[in-house]
């Protein structure tokens, strides 16, 4: 008898799950179907051809998912995830009418958390940021997009850097990490200052940091927004993120109409986030250099702004992928809420939310060849759900504490829900 290393789930059902701009699939339900997983997923198919493929062979574990739903781990493309400092009571303010940029002048905001930030250590940073983590893993987040942008001086984005690097190490979730350094203006400096204390301090380092082996970032950030970097300064510090080798993926458009998408699309940027103001002549740029938008439907929830037109990127061809913006003032954990909130507030098709959440949201951080898909090599990065129907994941608003039964990473069960042995998902 031969032994495997691994794990096989057995007997169960497959939504489809290969989307990317107009070519999205039917997400409907393949019957019977086995997969084994050893890191990676090295066999996927009709149950009963994997069964006769490794007759006689023993696993070090078989899941029997009869009744349940295969998917691909969520990935969650924009989070803001290491910070200190409660923002509760600025949700007071917004209920009470307060703007964001109203928040944020008053001394609110960003630099409410910066200074919070600032002044923590970086075992604090830590600890918190791994709760964090820990929650979007249960939730079904098997790769996560983690954002510096609370220190907007070396010293601290570094310190930040260096916890997304700790967690890369030592948990068992994907992180995808970004220097978010021109995430605001630092007080007492202008926008021109600020931009070359980036290009001059910040990126050298970087990059020094990189050679090194001591930090490993991936994407550049910069929230291209009136009153904080216009559209010169963004330039400016994207396209020396992106001679250092760093991947572009921006805020822009969020609050007023920038040009961010059409900047992005000349830069070749691999993402834009937010688009709830972008122009059509942007969508059009978008589209045309395969630039994904990353859609953030809890922002525009939260802050009450109109939503990113959703429906005319999809019909136009655009990548549309979805994050959770989780941050002090967006605190969202889950992937199913984002997902139905797309759904409702956006108009997308849970088809579309899907596999925005799946296969477009690792393309937007450039891995779409290895994660956010059920395909043999791709890493071994799946949800297991209770139900037989995987729309039951974003149909329940805030059901996934009864939905999502393991959550796999790198062919390991990394979550294992007890409740759904003993509980009904409906």
């Amino acid at each position: 008898m031969e032994e495997y290393h691994g794990i096989v789930l057995r007997d169960l059902s497959r939504g489809h799950d290969k989307c990317y701009g107009k070519q999205i699939e039917n997400h409907g339900i393949t019957p019977s179907f086995s997969v084994y997983l050893d890191g990676c997923i090295k066999a996927v198919g009709q149950a009963d051809v994997i069964r006769n493929q490794f007759s006689g062979a023993t696993f070090e574990r078989i899941i029997d998912c009869s009744g349940k739903c295969v998917l691909p781990g969520l990935v969650d493309a924009h989070t803001h995830p290491v910070w200190a400092g409660d923002r509760v009571h600025e949700f007071a303010m917004k209920l009470a009418g307060a703007s964001y940029m109203e928040i944020h002048q008053a001394g609110g905001g960003i630099h409410f958390t910066v200074e919070h930030t600032r002044k923590a250590s970086e075992e604090e940073l830590f600890n918190t940021f791994k709760h964090r983590l820990e929650r979007m893993r249960g939730a079904g987040s098997t790769l996560v997009e983690c954002k510096s942008g609370y220190g907007l001086n070396l010293e601290t984005e570094l310190k930040m850097l260096r916890v997304i690097e700790r967690a890369k190490k030592s948990m068992d979730i994907g992180i995808s990490s970004t220097y978010c350094g021109a995430h605001s203006v630092p007080k007492g400096k202008t926008a021109t200052e600020a931009t070359d204390d980036i290009i001059n301090n910040h990126l050298p380092k970087l990059k020094e940091l990189k050679l090194s082996g001591e930090v490993h970032v991936n994407n550049i950030d910069v929230f291209c927004e009136k009153g904080v970097f216009d559209l010169d300064s963004t330039r400016r510090i994207l396209q020396a993120g992106k001679d250092i080798g760093l991947q572009i993926n921006f805020h822009g458009d969020e609050l007023h109409p920038m040009k961010s998408a059409e900047l992005g699309a000349e830069l070749g940027a691999r993402a834009i986030s937010h688009l709830e103001e972008v122009s059509d002549e942007g969508i059009t740029a978008m589209a045309r250099a395969k630039c994904a938008a990353v859609l953030l439907p809890t922002t525009a929830y939260m802050l009450r702004l109109k939503q990113p037109p959703a429906r005319k990127m999809l019909e136009e061809g655009v990548i549309v992928a979805l994050g959770s913006d989780f941050n002090p003032n967006a605190y969202c954990f889950s992937m199913p809420m984002v997902m139905h909130l797309a759904c409702v507030n956006m108009k997308m098709s849970m088809n579309e939310a899907l596999a925005a959440a799946t296969i477009n949201a690792a393309y937007a951080l450039g891995k779409s060849d290895t994660h956010g898909s059920i395909e043999t090599g791709k890493q071994g990065d799946l949800i297991i759900i209770n139900s037989s129907r995987w729309e039951h994941l974003i149909y329940q608003f805030g059901g996934h504490e009864a939905l999502i039964d393991y959550v796999i990473v790198k062919g390991k069960v990394v979550y294992q829900n007890e409740r759904c042995g003993t509980m009904s998902s409906y």
